[in-house]
């Protein structure tokens, strides 16, 4: 009797060790990750503490890229209270194949951008940068999975490093959904 008792006792005070073993491991810090802009310097996240975060798949020959003109909208209006990162992907029907140079003179000619851009990433695959590995993978950002379906997909970051919100790539970046969730 006394081994029985024993026995669920151990058994009790070693599920509950483990789920407390549990609860001490943190998801993986956005705060973590870096990546290099455009030019080839190193952005880290780190420096948007405290600041939400809107990071986007970008690409120049996709029909979502005249949303590159709301981004930029979002940013001169709502700078202050977001800060938008571009991820140039060439990953959704070759919709991105040019060099840093090229997609650099392409957004600033053609839609005036000033906010982030970074290198050209892969967003999916055994190649998957960092930093979509924490937006998709729920045992790296604590919140949700999730797939990124194509270019101009969206990621809400909040003021403590944690994933929001995730838009649709259709979901315009000057949409009520998207403004609700920066005010």
């Amino acid at each position: 009797m006394n081994m029985i008792l024993f026995g669920l006792f151990g058994l009790f005070t070693m599920n509950k060790v483990t789920k407390i073993e549990k609860q001490q491991t943190p998801p993986e810090s956005i705060y973590e990750i870096q990546i290099q802009t455009l030019d080839g310097s190193v952005l880290d996240l780190s420096q948007y503490k405290g600041k939400k975060l809107l990071i986007v798949n970008v690409a120049s020959k996709c029909g979502l890229t005249p949303q590159y003109e709301e981004l930029q909208q979002l940013h001169d209006q709502y700078g202050d209270k977001v800060t938008i990162v571009g991820v140039p992907c060439n990953q959704f029907m070759n919709q991105e194949p040019g060099s840093s140079e090229e997609i650099a003179e392409f957004c600033s000619k053609n839609y005036g951008v000033t906010f982030q851009l970074t290198e050209k990433v892969d967003v999916k695959g055994k190649e998957q940068h960092p930093l979509y590995q924490w937006l998709t993978k729920k045992e790296k950002n604590g919140v949700q999975d999730s797939d990124v379906s194509w270019n101009f997909q969206k990621y809400l970051i909040d003021e403590e490093g944690k994933l929001k919100v995730v838009f649709s790539p259709r979901t315009t970046p000057m949409s009520a959904e998207v403004i609700d969730q920066i005010k």
